[in-house]
């Protein structure tokens, strides 16, 4: 198997995204992901060993890189209410740039068997470690409560984050996904009670 680098790597992750966008998972032939991405149908399995692996390892990289992303502007914030907001600002902004990974991540993925879901649980370890970052860090620094739950805080951090991707998928993303970006910051900020 050939190494997972390199343009034609690239093109073939690139190819998969749009067909499966476009057709559904189950419906996503290999050979035509193949002729998306303009190689081989035989090309595709020096690089991967089937359709499940094609999805697993597309998850993983684009997810890889935007938590890289999302790491690096973490960092550079200076107040932990910026870090969050960064942290709420990457993960819409992200799907609201590439309307087809959207339809991937938050509706093919989720109709895909154990193996997948599996393959995809080291990413996503990663991303929950990195809002567990800020929270502690909010802790620490005093700005959110002593007694935080941070795996509850997380949970409704990302479930937040994932319902209003869903939903927005589900709307054919007709509206502007980024615009909720100030109202789940605040509403995580500042929580329900009247002031």
């Amino acid at each position: 198997m050939a190494k997972k680098t390199g343009e034609k790597y690239q093109a073939i992750i690139d190819a998969a995204v749009r067909v499966i966008a476009k057709q559904g998972y189950h419906n996503a032939q290999v050979s035509r992901i193949a002729r998306e991405a303009k190689v081989a149908d035989g090309t595709i399995y020096l690089y991967f060993q089937n359709k499940d692996d094609i999805l697993i390892s597309l998850f993983n990289e684009k997810m890889g890189q935007f938590i890289e992303t999302c790491r690096q502007r973490i960092e550079r914030a200076e107040s932990v209410e910026e870090k969050l907001y960064v942290l709420i600002h990457a993960h819409l902004s992200q799907l609201a740039q590439n309307p087809e990974l959207a339809v991937v991540t938050q509706i093919e993925l989720r109709q895909s068997n154990p193996l997948i879901r599996q393959g995809i649980g080291e990413v996503l370890k990663r991303y929950f470690n990195l809002i567990d970052r800020v929270l502690e860090a909010g802790v620490q620094q005093e700005v959110f409560r002593p007694d935080l739950d941070i795996r509850t805080a997380r949970m409704m951090i990302f479930g937040t984050l994932d319902e209003a991707a869903t939903t927005w998928v589900m709307k054919q993303c007709k509206y502007d996904l980024a615009a909720h970006v100030k109202p789940i910051h605040n509403l995580f900020l500042h929580g329900l009670l009247k002031r």
